[in-house]
């Protein structure tokens, strides 16, 4: 039997394989070693990565406590100024960023019938006015409006607006809020509301109503709320343009109530101050003025007038009307000349799909012996010319809102009249498109 083979020491065959097991372990020795180094180096980078996050943490909170200290140490410093008198050039300083610069206007194409003031239509800027407000002094504030033009302007002069120190709060010294302010300089009269949406960018429709109340003149005007209740009342110049700083002023005034977001009532009364016969009010009223209508005897004239607003609101629209008396009256001889009028207005708007809305407006005024109303006649033949007993105007008008700032118009507008002596005014319908803007 043969016997199993066996490998003798110094044998040919294991002299043959000893350099491969050499290579082998050696190679193996070599990546053990290597694979303990490299745990080693990663252990150590571990721990170093580690120490240096801890260091960098404390550097940061030792860097937020720093800049706490350094901001405690500056707003002590300012409140210290201001408590040592010097307050007026901080907050001053401070305030140079709240200077506020804006404008609106209103550009379109209007035509009116033949005895209209644009018979051959025309295309026109409507209104257009920079205003600017900045902070003065605590809560007193200046606010200045430049006029470049405004709805039914005679000619493109440059104007001025309203310009006035506005003192708001004073009631703080009774510890009330906003419950008297006050502003000195030239101002709106405060008479009636319709002049509050008179701008182009705040009329829904393109003209006004056949009223048209609104004028602006030197003053001092004070208001405030008291609750519900909201009041403003000014004393002015009563008569236009540089005549008016002489003779009697302008008292006006106005109350309002709004019992909750959907109602809105007020009442306002207004007195011209007595004029000159040569003067103008510096009321407006249709499309014109208070002018004096007696002989060459009469020296002096004024005018007053009563009026109530009111306004209902929901979600998608509103309804709103006034109404009221105004009275006129001069010294002509030998009985004095006096005259009633009567009017009225009444606004629906209602918001449509698509940013579109519809608007109706409808006003009339009536003077039993006749008064100036100028409407959409031609100012020179209707100012100075015959006088009107009775002027209606309906005005119907679609708008589109882009936004806020951009709105654009179109309506068509009906008037109808009478003059003294019975002729008829009915040549002077209006159509008008207008785009107005603000910034």
């Amino acid at each position: 039997m043969r016997k199993p083979f066996a490998i003798q020491k110094g044998s040919p065959r294991v002299q043959r394989n000893w350099p491969r097991y050499f290579i082998f372990t050696f190679f193996s020795l070599v990546a053990s070693l290597s694979l303990r180094a490299d745990n080693t180096n990663l252990t150590d980078e571990v721990r170093l990565l580690r120490e240096e996050n801890t260091l960098l943490q404390q550097q940061v909170k030792q860097q937020g406590a720093q800049l706490d200290t350094l901001i405690q140490k500056v707003s002590s410093l300012e409140s210290s100024r201001q408590i040592e008198g010097g307050n007026d050039k901080p907050v001053a300083e401070s305030r140079l960023n709240q200077v506020h610069i804006g404008g609106e206007g209103g550009v379109g194409y209007s035509a009116t019938g033949p005895e209209g003031y644009a018979p051959n239509g025309k295309f026109q800027l409507n209104d257009a006015r920079i205003f600017l407000e900045a902070p003065v002094y605590d809560d007193v504030y200046f606010y200045g409006e430049v006029v470049l033009a405004y709805p039914g302007q005679q000619d493109n002069s440059l104007e001025l607006g309203e310009l006035y120190a506005e003192f708001e709060n004073i009631s703080k010294l009774w510890n009330q809020d906003n419950q008297l302010n006050a502003r000195l300089g030239q101002m709106y009269i405060p008479f009636g509301e319709e002049y509050l949406t008179r701008n182009a960018i705040d009329d829904p429709l393109i003209s006004e109503s056949l009223l048209d109340f609104w004028g602006v003149t030197p003053g001092v005007e004070l208001y405030g709320d008291l609750g519900k209740f909201t009041y403003v009342a000014a004393v002015q110049n009563g008569a236009d343009g540089a005549n008016g700083a002489g003779g009697d002023k302008s008292v006006a005034g106005r109350i309002g109530f709004d019992p909750n977001e959907h109602w809105h009532f007020s009442v306002s009364g207004m007195r011209t101050g007595n004029l000159n016969a040569e003067q103008l009010s510096a009321m407006w009223f249709a499309n014109g003025f208070f002018r004096s209508i007696g002989s060459t005897n009469a020296s002096i004239f004024h005018a007053e007038a009563v009026e109530g607003d009111v306004t209902a609101r929901w979600q998608s629209g509103h309804v709103s009307a006034f109404g009221g008396w105004a009275g006129y009256h001069d010294n002509d001889q030998p009985t004095g000349n006096s005259r009633d009028i009567y009017y009225y207005s009444a606004e629906v708007l209602q918001n449509l799909p698509k940013k579109f809305y519809a608007v109706t407006r409808f006003s009339e005024a009536f003077c039993n012996n006749g008064i100036p109303m100028v409407g959409y006649g031609n100012f020179g033949d209707y100012f100075y010319g015959p006088l009107t007993t009775e002027l209606w105007r309906l005005s119907l008008g679609l708008g589109y809102r882009f936004s806020d700032r951009l709105v654009l118009k179109a309506e068509y507008s009906f008037e109808r009249g009478t003059e003294v002596g019975g002729a008829s005014r009915n040549q002077e319908d209006f159509f008008g498109t207008e785009a107005a803007f603000k910034f």
